[in-house]
């Protein structure tokens, strides 16, 4: 039986041009293009290469890349020479053309193709990139939530994607005539190694920052017989390590967490590579088949599944080790982000992105984390008052800043989303939130104040009767109790307990007085120092104020009263 003869690469290739052909074989190639009269013109010339025949440009990792090169120079070369028949007869020399030959020595052309291209590349970030930007923030003057207007970003977005995948969808026939271009044939070629075709994903994902682009355009090409499976499986696996990009950028400036799981991603996707990359080495042949068999033969298909099996075997391999991958990215990125937690809005946020069905949700949860502190702190400072303790008074001081952030960036927060289209019942609600801000920071300014008096009861040794210290612990508890009381009715909006705040707001009036007149017989006694009746007076005053607050902060949860329910309360008073 004879053998088979073995088909020899001829080295002739060629292209189509504007009315015409180029056909190359080794360093010569003819261009043949009919002109307008319907002549033949016909031009023979040499090229050697961009760096004529070096050995260098032969070695199997690099040869591609000047392959390409060489293909897109002579490409672009035979391309213009074609269409110059076809110019406009009547267009002329202008002087910018005279001008840029002279300059560059006849490569003016040249010179303005790359311009072209350099425009190519600005309009493409423009459409992609800024024209969205541009678009949603038109809106801005209409829409005032940025969380709207990211999402409207987002659908510009969506939209000019789903117009670049029909165009994508358009690309059959426009790559069925890259078969008849040798040159491109021999750059697709020179894809022989794994390593370079993994390379290649990783580096063309790397730049596009999208998998899903890159994957799109290798299964045209392998659909058009331009790349063979075989390439196409280590260049998919390229592409999943470049699709790790937009997680590491995001996470350069974010926190340590943030940064594990960036690493994880690049992990997974590495460690797969090379597994999978192992296993094709030895079963090549094997998987091959089994794609194409799954895929009924369809090429394109047999792209896109493996795609999605490479990522399904990752998934089943790597989840039973997660918690390892977790403690080994613990060990390359170690510590923790160290952070002021109490400087800081907890349910608010640092970004400004409001949303108006939580916003006033989000807004009473802060507001009771901070009256929740200013009532410890207000107890705090009384226990430092009677104690003398110097450390207490310290905590005092501290927690009094802490309050005054929160009064600032909570009015902040209601002066903007108050700017909002929000829900009837939320919106009458922000007048109301402003005055419990205002009133919880008053609360805290009499905790300091308290804290004052402590030190000025060191510093000079004053003291008090025992009587008197008596009288104020016992104001003092009813204060804390119709503060608690306010805050539950605040938190819950439930009225049940306004009838005992009345009352003990009454109660704390009525004790103010009667405190003040006992200390002016004690004073008239001799029992007490002139020093110590001022401190005791203005104590007793903040605490009746602090009442006062209290009550206030009850009230802002109520719409205006009718004399009905306002004589129904009187009564159950």
């Amino acid at each position: 039986m004879a053998k088979r003869r073995q088909a020899q690469y001829s080295g002739i290739g060629g292209q189509a041009v504007l009315e015409g052909v180029m056909m190359k074989n080794n360093t010569k190639y003819a261009v043949a293009v009919r002109k307008p009269d319907g002549d033949i013109d016909v031009q023979v010339e040499e090229y050697k290469g961009v760096c004529g025949d070096k050995k260098f440009t032969k070695l199997p990792l690099i040869r591609g890349v000047f392959a390409f090169v060489d293909s897109l120079v002579l490409g672009m070369r035979v391309t213009m020479h074609s269409a110059s028949f076809y110019e406009d007869e009547e267009a002329k020399e202008t002087k910018l053309d005279k001008a840029l030959n002279k300059v560059s020595g006849g490569r003016a052309e040249n010179i303005l193709m790359g311009i072209t291209t350099v425009i190519s590349i600005l309009l493409a970030v423009g459409i992609f990139i800024l024209l969205p930007y541009f678009l949603s923030s038109l809106l801005s003057g209409y829409v005032r939530n940025a969380s709207l207007l990211a999402i409207i970003e987002g659908v510009i977005r969506i939209v000019i994607f789903l117009a670049y995948v029909v165009g994508i969808s358009m690309m059959k026939d426009a790559m069925s005539g890259l078969r008849e271009y040798q040159n491109v044939l021999n750059i697709l070629a020179s894809l022989d190694n794994p390593i370079l075709g993994i390379l290649l994903g990783t580096v063309i994902t790397v730049i596009v920052q999208s998998s899903s682009v890159t994957v799109s355009i290798l299964l045209l090409m392998a659909s058009q017989g331009l790349v063979s499976l075989p390439v196409c499986f280590y260049v998919v696996l390229g592409c999943n390590i470049g699709s790790c990009t937009p997680a590491v950028l995001a996470s350069l400036d974010a926190k340590k967490d943030a940064r594990r799981a960036a690493l994880i991603h690049v992990l997974f996707n590495v460690l797969g590579m090379v597994i999978i990359g192992v296993l094709l080495a030895f079963g090549m042949r094997q998987f091959e088949s089994f794609i194409l068999h799954i895929s009924g033969a369809d090429v394109g298909r047999c792209v896109a599944n493996a795609d999605t099996l490479f990522k399904i075997f990752q998934t089943i391999v790597f989840l039973p080790f997660s918690s390892q991958f977790v403690a080994l990215t613990r060990r390359l990125i170690p510590g923790e982000d160290v952070e002021n937690k109490e400087y800081q809005l907890l349910y608010i946020g640092k970004q400004n992105i409001f949303s108006p069905s939580t916003a006033v949700v989000e807004t009473t949860q802060e507001i009771e984390r901070m009256g929740t502190m200013a009532r410890q702190n207000l107890d705090l400072a009384v226990e430092a008052f009677f104690e003398g303790n110097e450390e207490k008074i310290a905590r005092v001081y501290e927690t009094e800043k802490q309050i005054d952030f929160l009064s600032h960036e909570l009015t902040d927060y209601l002066v903007k989303i108050n700017q909002l289209q929000l829900p009837v019942v939320d919106a009458k609600r922000i007048g109301g939130l402003f005055h419990v801000v205002s009133d919880i920071e008053r609360i805290g300014d009499h905790a300091e104040n308290i804290a004052d008096f402590a030190v000025k009861c060191l510093e000079e040794h004053l003291d008090f009767t025992r009587k008197g210290v008596r009288e104020i612990q016992e104001m003092h508890r009813k204060t804390m109790v119709i503060l608690e009381k306010a805050m539950e009715m605040f938190v819950t909006l439930d009225e049940k307990n306004l009838p005992d705040i009345l009352e003990l707001e009454d109660d704390i009036d009525h004790m103010e007085r009667e405190l003040q007149q006992n200390h002016v017989k004690r004073m008239a006694k001799g029992k007490c120092s002139p020093m110590s009746g001022i401190i005791f007076t203005d104590l007793v005053t903040g605490l009746e104020r602090v009442a006062d607050h209290a009550t206030n902060i009850a009230f802002a949860i109520i719409e205006p009263f009718d004399s009905r329910k306002e004589e129904k309360l009187d009564e159950e008073v």
